[in-house]
């Protein structure tokens, strides 16, 4: 999703899972065509970060590093629209509400409103770790990811930790390179993600990318599944209901207001 922080449309499931993050896409897609942004993923170095290395505990909102999502919606399997009075900090955490709160106008009248968070700057290769609960229940999704897309003037590259809300004690891991996805692996955690805080870690370097729980590696691309992005990108964390995709995340059904918490933050650049 995001530099002019706009998503109207969304890439079919088929692709992959993870594609929320589409903001601006008509007139980005446009300049990209235009410009040829869409060269061939991993034959192009990373360009240079603007972003360097940062811990944020979410004592409070810090408007130069983050942007609240508000009054729009990613469209498509999304089934709420972001507002920005759905992120919030309190006692050094972070909070993203989910709840019927209506999103009229650009949130393209979704019957739910959500929180998402995003860095103002990209960021390329280090660790991105976050202290992390997610919510429960069937069709959500609680995440912390890395995206960029046309929005930013580049193609979509994307690196995901998703918790199912159906399956809280399983993390699915994801990435998107020029689009293409994928390359879904679920990992079993030994323990309820939704019923406290634990740390998860996405470790990206050129050749590799590694995801660690609680610090411990659980799994690993080497790009031996298709090319591994390459483009720096933001730090994002959102909460989202599902429709029309209930073979992936389960039937959504409201029964009041979900959160999901985000302790802390840290990026360290390699």
């Amino acid at each position: 999703m995001r530099s002019t922080m706009r998503s109207t449309t969304t890439q079919p499931r088929s692709t992959a899972r993870s594609r929320r993050r589409l903001l601006g896409l008509a007139p980005a897609l446009a300049l990209g065509l235009l410009f040829g942004l869409s060269a061939t993923p991993g034959l192009t170095p990373p360009a240079a970060a603007v972003g360097g290395s940062f811990t944020d505990n979410f004592d409070s909102h810090n408007g130069g590093r983050w942007n609240k999502a508000d009054g729009w919606s990613n469209g498509g399997m999304f089934n709420a629209g972001w507002r920005a009075d759905h992120v919030w900090h309190s006692g050094g955490v972070l909070g993203l509400n989910l709840n019927n709160t209506p999103c009229p106008g650009g949130c393209s009248n979704k019957p739910y409103a959500s929180g998402e968070y995003r860095t103002n700057e990209l960021y390329s290769y280090g660790r991105y770790e976050v202290r992390m609960k997610a919510a429960s229940g069937s069709g959500l999704v609680s995440s912390f990811f890395t995206y960029t897309g046309p929005s930013d003037g580049q193609p979509w590259d994307e690196i995901d930790v998703e918790i199912l809300g159906k399956n809280t004690w399983q993390m699915q891991t994801n990435y998107f390179t020029n689009g293409t996805g994928g390359h879904e692996a679920v990992i079993n955690l030994g323990f309820d993600a939704a019923a406290g805080y634990h740390n998860y870690a996405i470790e990206w370097r050129n050749g590799n990318i590694k995801w660690f729980v609680d610090g411990r590696q659980v799994h690993e691309e080497n790009g031996s599944r298709g090319a591994l992005p390459t483009r720096p990108q933001r730090i994002m964390m959102n909460l989202w209901p599902g429709t029309g995709v209930d073979g992936w995340l389960g039937p959504f059904n409201y029964t009041g207001q979900k959160t999901a918490t985000y302790d802390w933050v840290r990026y360290t650049q390699y």
